[in-house]
């Protein structure tokens, strides 16, 4: 692993320079297959956006993910290996085929705590290639402060992404968006994964209130995945966003050990056939209390065509003082659409909603059935609703 300071990759250097520099170091790494090692400091190294990671090559920091933020001892921020940018024309760093990032804190200077009116809508701190094979990358142990758009590998039919590896990351994306996967035929995986909007409290504190409830207002997911085969969701996390995670018509797999907080949606599954549209859920807490309407407010909706199984997932919700919110949901489930579609709910705690009934049935083709459930009076229910 060679240092980027020895490609001249300096805190005192202008952004520019930085670029310009990094991208000549990765050039040397590429046909190597080498690492790049981001020296700490206590000052960030600033850089301006559209670095290209090419095939091969790695960018390897000091830290694991910094949930709270590392702290300057005299100055409001990060120390270590910092990349800061106020970039706001592309993508900071692009990514190739065989590419790793890990141990890096990316930080957004200039953006906005307290006033929603100057969010800045940077573009994503990272994205896959558009131009190029983005297959075989890992992110991993990687903390974002102030970005718009985290991670971002909404790629297309001609151009796909896979064997992707999202681990150990956290962060809080201004647009509610901290990881978007869309056509990524093998396998994607998002593990161990926290959107937290005090994740900078050690050294800038955390948003304001207003801008939480602006991120919320969106109506964006935290995690949103697409055009995918089996995907692997494994504990994610998710505060303050407009939804949890977005499970795209085009896709299936598993999502277990979750956590989404103060949202509007938890779960929104879709499906787009009958054929291979199933998500298995399982071992999982949702807090739905926020949003425009109570109407709104869902800890799960079903819809399109496929099969959900929900095991052992609770959905209470009250009131938080971080945001503004109902301190209820409008139901458990809401099960919506005109085509035919199955879900099974097994061993899950149903409370804090305001309708009569736990489970909202708008779609008069769909099959739902309750095993060994406990709604909000603590009864026992065991029920189907719809036809077999």
């Amino acid at each position: 692993m060679k240092s980027i300071r020895d490609f001249g990759v300096l805190p005192e250097n202008a952004p520019d320079v930085n670029k310009e520099n990094l991208q000549a170091a990765i050039d040397w790494a590429s046909p190597r297959g080498a690492a790049l090692y981001v020296e700490p400091d206590p000052e960030p190294y600033r850089l301006a956006g559209g670095v290209v990671l090419r095939m091969n090559a790695s960018l390897v920091g000091a830290h694991g993910p910094v949930g709270r933020g590392t702290k300057h001892p005299t100055k409001a921020q990060p120390v270590g290996s910092v990349i800061a940018t106020e970039d706001e024309t592309g993508p900071l760093l692009v990514v190739e085929h065989a590419t790793q990032v890990r141990g890096i804190q990316f930080w957004y200077p200039k953006q906005t705590l307290s006033d929603p009116e100057r969010i800045i809508a940077y573009p994503p701190t990272i994205q896959a290639s558009r131009t190029n094979s983005a297959q075989g990358v890992t992110l991993s142990a990687l903390t974002f402060y102030g970005e718009y758009v985290a991670i971002d590998f909404n790629c297309s039919p001609t151009m796909i992404c896979e064997q992707l590896v999202i681990e150990h990351c956290r962060g809080y994306p201004l647009s509610g968006e901290f990881v978007r996967i869309d056509h990524c035929y093998d396998i994607p995986r998002i593990l161990h994964c926290h959107a937290n909007p005090a994740n900078m409290r050690f050294f800038a504190s955390g948003f304001s209130k207003k801008v939480i409830d602006s991120v919320v207002a969106r109506a964006t997911f935290a995690y949103a995945i697409d055009h995918t085969d089996d995907a692997q969701v494994i504990d994610v996390f998710s505060f303050g966003t407009g939804g949890g995670i977005r499970l795209g018509a085009a896709s299936y797999g598993q999502l277990t050990n979750f956590n989404f907080d103060c949202v509007t949606v938890g779960i929104h599954k879709l499906g787009d056939r009958d054929f291979n549209r199933n998500w298995q859920i399982a071992q999982g807490s949702i807090t739905a209390n926020a949003g425009p309407r109570l109407a709104d407010v869902h800890p799960v909706i079903v819809e399109g065509q496929g099969h959900t199984a929900m095991t052992n997932v609770e959905a209470f919700s009250g009131d938080n003082g971080a945001l503004t919110n109902f301190g209820a949901s409008h139901d458990f489930m809401l099960v919506r659409g005109d085509k035919r579609l199955t879900v099974s709910v097994v061993g899950s705690r149903m409370r804090n909603y305001e309708a009569a009934d736990p489970i909202t049935v708008e779609n008069p083709r769909a099959l739902v059935r309750m095993v060994a459930c406990v709604d909000k009076h603590e009864r026992l229910l065991e029920g189907t609703i719809g036809k077999p």
